[in-house]
């Protein structure tokens, strides 16, 4: 139940900071916002560091596949590309295509075991659902 619950808050932080960004971005430029964000969350990242785990850094060089240590790289072009989507479609719509993508992605994940992600045997009812989100996303354009 507590990963539900966090998957929920996380969601909803998501769709937040995307319209922050956004209206930040409209004020200043896509880079400099995004680099604020990257900025502010490495300071509270930190902090939460120090006041609650002291893990040593240098435990980063024993991650088994380093192509895994990427993913700031890829945090940063989540920013922008929430950034961008959710100025051009608008909120509603652009987490409804992150979200509708994130579903697919880590659906195929999991099918073909990629990541070092168990695989996950093909079901027709996952796939259906996925056609359900998207005929979602159709009807809620409309």
């Amino acid at each position: 139940m507590m990963g539900v619950l966090i998957a929920l808050l996380s969601g909803a932080l998501m769709s937040v900071q995307g319209v922050f960004n956004t209206e930040v971005t409209k004020q200043t430029s896509l880079w400099v916002s995004s680099a604020f964000v990257q900025f502010t969350a490495l300071l509270v990242c930190l902090l939460a560091w120090l006041f609650r785990d002291r893990t040593s850094f240098l435990s980063l060089a024993g991650v088994d596949h380093k192509y895994m240590l990427c993913s700031g790289i890829l945090g940063a072009f989540i920013t922008v590309t929430v950034v961008k989507s959710m100025g051009d479609l608008g909120p509603a719509r652009a987490a409804m295509l992150i979200v509708v993508s994130q579903l697919l992605i880590a659906y195929l994940i999991e099918l073909f075991g990629i990541f070092g992600v168990e695989r996950q045997p093909f079901l027709w009812r996952k796939a259906i659902g996925m056609g359900l989100s998207i005929v979602g996303i159709i009807i809620f354009k409309w």
